[in-house]
């Protein structure tokens, strides 16, 4: 069995400031759909994350088209997924003297895009050969059995009773 090999290309954006938790949301809405529906899913997402991905997937189409000659629109997202980064933390004041930690999380971002597999084009219908001189003798169709009238069946006892 011979394995065929996709050319896959990829667009990552790092320590990106927005939680891994937020973004993944969003990447789940592309992933799998062609880039043209991923685009427009991302545009109309209100999520602030929703930015950052579609700048990754806009990076990972110009990669695409610059470094393989593929066309952008050719292409489906094959993979997106986000990691985390690491986390800054930073402290607030509090009352009486005491401080609050805050956790400024990053996450890495990364869009993988392949060729759609198109099926090859069949080919055209062969010419159907000429019509043959002879033609088969039809059959009669069998007569079918006439079957007994059904009677129709009361629905409760008070029709019964009423028919009686």
């Amino acid at each position: 069995m011979a394995t065929v090999e996709r050319l896959e290309v990829k667009a990552v954006a790092k320590w990106v400031r927005t939680s891994p938790r937020k973004a993944r949301l969003v990447v789940e809405h592309i992933r799998g759909r062609s880039v043209p529906e991923a685009r427009t899913v991302l545009a109309f997402t209100q999520r602030a994350a929703a930015r950052e991905i579609e700048k990754v997937l806009r990076s990972a189409v110009a990669n695409a088209e610059a470094n393989h000659n593929l066309v952008g629109d050719d292409l489906i997202v094959s993979a997106a997924y986000v990691d985390e980064g690491p986390v800054m933390k930073r402290w607030r004041a509090r009352a009486r003297g005491r401080a609050a930690r805050i956790h400024k999380p990053t996450c890495h971002i990364t869009v993988k895009l392949v060729e759609i597999e198109r099926a090859p084009e069949p080919a055209p219908p062969a010419p159907e050969p000429e019509a043959q001189a002879e033609e088969k003798p039809k059959r009669k169709p069998a007569a079918r059995k006439k079957a007994a009238p059904r009677r129709a069946t009361p629905a409760t006892k008070k029709d019964e009773e009423a028919e009686a």
